[in-house]
């Protein structure tokens, strides 16, 4: 018996015959789980051929075709023939980008005040499946497009998820092992929901007030873990928005009093829904396990809110393939004044009285002082990571014209100071130039001035003991 691969096999049919290729598929390309998706293959997966495949891919077919050869033969020792036939023009992009268009046409009807039951009954064929995927990435096209502003989208964000509720509510929950950063994220969730069914019943009570505000931890390790990541997929809507709603819940947790709290806690839960039915299912869509190896490492410097994760899964992590011995001694660099080795360097900016983290001139991240009581909380994710996103939405002008200004010499520093938690920290950014002047990226520096601010009189060296 024998199986032929064409540019026009359904791949559907074809991974139905052979469970098997799911894992193949993906292997060849994280993108190719959206064909797990069971909203996608009652929809727009029928159609999606060889060729449609290797276009979402971006794997050419002949190699397409070699590999799922390989993996059939491997796997039930079956002939498989290769026809190669004229490339087949698929039909599945063009049906996603029909939908893009009318999930589009919704939405902007949406910001023009259009009535929503109006709206939900024009484009019911659309609402019935649409699935995370595609609610991700129709927000991201009308950012990337100019249509809506990233603090547009958000402001209508609830509304979104309204629009679009009565589909993603029968998606199939993320499902993964302990200890993978999903799992931990949905266990938090958990607990979070807990905290809030029993403000509900006793809003008073002051010690589940307090627990809640670790949601905190949840959202800044999502910030800083998973968004990265899914920046560098290409993926930079969903949490652009999703950011700007946290931060809002943050500023709530701030001004918290009696008057807010039930606002509080509907905003907790709403954004709880948007996490487990757009934000997760989009993520696992888009991440290969490489990639949450890196969500995962690095979590513990920011820490967890309730919970300790499980260690069922492990990820491997470059330390682990190849056993680098940071302890071994490196060789000496000569600076401008003396010579330090790495370890010194290392050690010495680590121990600096304030954090510091440095931009390059493109804009990315490039170091951070990794100290034991950050101010603002940093992970290795956040290297390579453009410096624009690193900040909520509302700040993009104001980062990009300070960035723009360094640059073109009209400014050598800005320097800020705030109120967090009754403490001073002032924050300044300084632009790095060489001996040329030529301009070779941005300083953030970081402190707490608190104790510093309240100083008085004089206490010489001759006083300490």
């Amino acid at each position: 018996m024998a199986t032929t691969l064409k540019a026009s096999t359904k791949i559907l049919e074809l991974a139905n015959e052979f469970s098997f290729l799911f894992d193949t598929l993906i292997e060849i390309s994280p993108r190719l789980k959206i064909l797990q998706n069971p909203i996608l293959q009652r929809t727009i997966g029928k159609r999606a051929t060889l060729t449609d495949v290797s276009k979402l891919s971006k794997v050419p077919l002949n190699r397409l075709f070699m590999l799922l050869s390989e993996s059939i033969s491997e796997n039930t020792n079956q002939t498989v023939v290769i026809d190669k036939e004229a490339e087949d023009q698929g039909g599945w992009q063009e049906e996603l980008d029909r939908r893009q268009k009318k999930l589009k046409t919704l939405v902007l009807g949406l910001h023009a005040g259009e009535e929503l039951e109006g709206l939900q009954s024009d484009f019911k064929e659309i609402l019935v499946d649409v699935s995370a995927t595609e609610v991700a990435d129709m927000e991201q096209s009308l950012i990337s497009s100019g249509e809506l502003t990233a603090q547009q989208v958000t402001a209508l964000c609830d509304l979104h998820v309204q629009v679009f509720k009565e589909s993603l509510d029968v998606q199939q929950t993320p499902q993964t092992t302990s200890g993978h950063p999903i799992h931990t994220y949905m266990s938090e969730n958990k607990e979070a929901q807990k905290l809030i069914d029993l403000l509900k019943e006793n809003p008073d009570d002051n010690n589940t007030i307090e627990e809640l505000k670790k949601v905190i931890i949840h959202y800044t390790r999502l910030q800083n873990q998973l968004f990265p990541l899914l920046e560098k997929a290409g993926v930079t809507g969903p949490s652009t928005v999703m950011w700007a709603k946290q931060d809002e819940i943050r500023e709530m947790i701030n001004k918290l009093n009696e008057s807010n709290l039930n606002e509080l806690l509907v905003a907790i839960e709403e954004m709880i829904y948007k996490e487990e039915n757009i934000l997760f299912p989009m993520s696992l869509e888009n991440l290969s396990e490489d990639d949450w190896g890196k969500v995962r490492f690095g979590e513990e410097e920011i820490g967890y809110s309730w919970i300790t994760p499980g260690a069922e899964w492990k990820p491997v992590t470059p330390i682990d393939i190849h056993q680098v011995d940071h302890e071994s001694e490196s060789p000496t660099i000569n600076l401008n004044t003396g010579n330090l080795t790495q370890k010194e360097i290392d050690l010495l900016l680590r121990h600096l009285p304030l954090d510091i983290s440095f931009v390059g001139v493109d804009e990315e991240v490039k170091y951070y002082s990794a100290t034991d009581d950050r101010i603002f909380p940093r992970s290795p994710a956040v290297i390579g990571r453009s410096v624009i996103t690193c900040h909520p939405s509302n700040s993009y002008d104001k980062v990009k014209k300070i960035l723009t200004y360094f640059k073109e010499g009209k400014k050598d520093k800005a320097i800020f100071w705030i109120k967090m938690n009754d403490r001073l920290l002032l924050i300044s950014y300084y632009a790095v130039r060489d001996e040329n002047g030529e301009f070779m990226g941005t300083l953030e520096a970081s402190q707490d001035v608190t104790d510093i601010k309240s100083l008085e009189g004089e206490r010489r060296l001759l006083d300490w003991e």
